[in-house]
């Protein structure tokens, strides 16, 4: 998972009853949330890469239709700056996850996933002149510490640190993207647009991929592993948070990101057994907190 992708303009949709907005808040943050789970479990037996291809192949499959019925709205001279934002915010995020998941507890990489809301901010203000208030500012360097905090956790065994800068990098680069996206296809379909990435994605990892194909057998747990987090926790739930951005608004709709570590935790513990260690706690705690002040700080400007 991923982080929720970035947002173009979409035209609000009708009300509906109050109760489902949350419950399916809800779900997507327990789908997202496994996204990290089901990568753990089938990092180790396919490579990242190989892993990789295929979550955005089955993924790409899942939002072709989405594709295929906005394709007068993306003409050719879209594709380049869609292939480019289909690296930034893709392939070699995904990559980055999925490394890391190689080595570390499924947690490190949900809870570096949540940066990315700062990473937006700080992005924002560095290529695109945007102002950050103090408030924002305390926030970056509140998320920071929860990253090094994590970084410095020798409980969970692995490798810790380099997966938490892995999971950090990747973030970083989710922010990069959010930049973009809205600059580059603003009035554009978001969820076609979001094909459109997965397509030029699963294209740019293909040879990698093959390259590094596992020799071996795979096991069916790392198989449905794979499919599960290309079909759910990509294409299923890309279509779902866009449903939700159309129906709610981008500020309650990004409230997902809130949830996503908590679930991926919940998770790994549930059915791998890994342990949440007081320094996975604490680095949740700080960059949830600071995601929670920089949201609190956009909400008042409104």
């Amino acid at each position: 998972m991923k982080n929720p992708p970035p947002l173009a303009h979409v035209v609000p949709a009708p009300p509906v009853r109050g109760w489902v907005t949350p419950l399916e808040l809800l779900l997507l943050s327990a789908v997202w949330g496994a996204s990290f789970l089901f990568q753990r479990v089938a990092a180790p037996e396919f490579g990242a890469a190989p892993l990789v291809e295929l979550r955005l192949l089955f993924g790409a499959l899942v939002l072709l239709p989405f594709l295929w019925l906005a394709r007068v709205h993306l003409p050719w001279r879209l594709w380049p700056r869609l292939a480019l934002i289909a690296a930034i915010n893709t392939a070699v995020p995904f990559t980055l996850f999925a490394w890391a998941a190689q080595r570390a507890p499924a947690g490190v990489g949900a809870i570096t996933n949540a940066m990315a809301v700062l990473f937006a901010a700080l992005v924002a203000f560095l290529f695109f002149g945007e102002r950050i208030a103090p408030r924002k500012w305390f926030a970056l360097v509140l998320g920071f510490v929860g990253v090094v905090v994590l970084a410095s956790d020798k409980t969970s065994g692995g490798e810790v640190g380099a997966a938490a800068a892995a999971g950090a990098l990747a973030a970083f680069l989710y922010g990069v993207g959010a930049n973009l996206v809205p600059r580059w296809f603003a009035g554009l379909p978001p969820v076609a647009v979001a094909a459109a990435t997965l397509v030029c994605a699963s294209l740019m990892t293909l040879p990698f991929a093959l390259v590094s194909w596992p020799k071996g057998s795979v096991s069916g747990a790392a198989w449905g592993s794979a499919i599960a987090v290309g079909v759910l926790s990509t294409g299923w739930a890309y279509a779902m948070y866009y449903r939700l951005i159309q129906r709610v608004g981008a500020a309650r709709a990004v409230t997902v990101t809130y949830l996503i570590p908590l679930m991926a935790v919940a998770w790994a513990w549930s059915l791998l057994g890994e342990a949440l260690t007081w320094p996975m706690a604490a680095a949740c705690v700080l960059i949830l907190g600071s995601v929670a002040v920089s949201q609190r700080s956009a909400a008042a400007r409104g």
